[in-house]
């Protein structure tokens, strides 16, 4: 029964296209942007080798942002899948 229900429920496969990832990309760049008005201590140690580059964010605040960006960005994605939009 359960088998039956979650067979189902299943959708066809979503193949990344262009559309995905800039999608991803968009939720990256907010992502970022929200973790620079809202991290405490954006510059903590280690420092990235250009940080003027990176916005003066230090390594943990990078990989927190772009970790936020691309679970932000999934949603987004399958969520506009499941409605059949892209």
């Amino acid at each position: 029964m359960l088998t039956s229900t979650l067979l189902a429920a299943a959708t066809t496969p979503l193949e990344w296209s262009p559309t995905v990832g800039i999608i991803i990309i968009i939720a990256n760049i907010i992502a970022i942007a929200f973790g620079k008005l809202t991290i405490n201590y954006p510059s903590s140690e280690p420092a990235l080798p250009s940080a003027n580059f990176f916005g003066g964010f230090g390594v943990p605040a990078l990989l927190a942002t772009t970790a936020f960006g691309h679970i932000l960005g999934a949603g987004i994605v399958l969520g506009l899948h499941n409605l059949g939009r892209i």
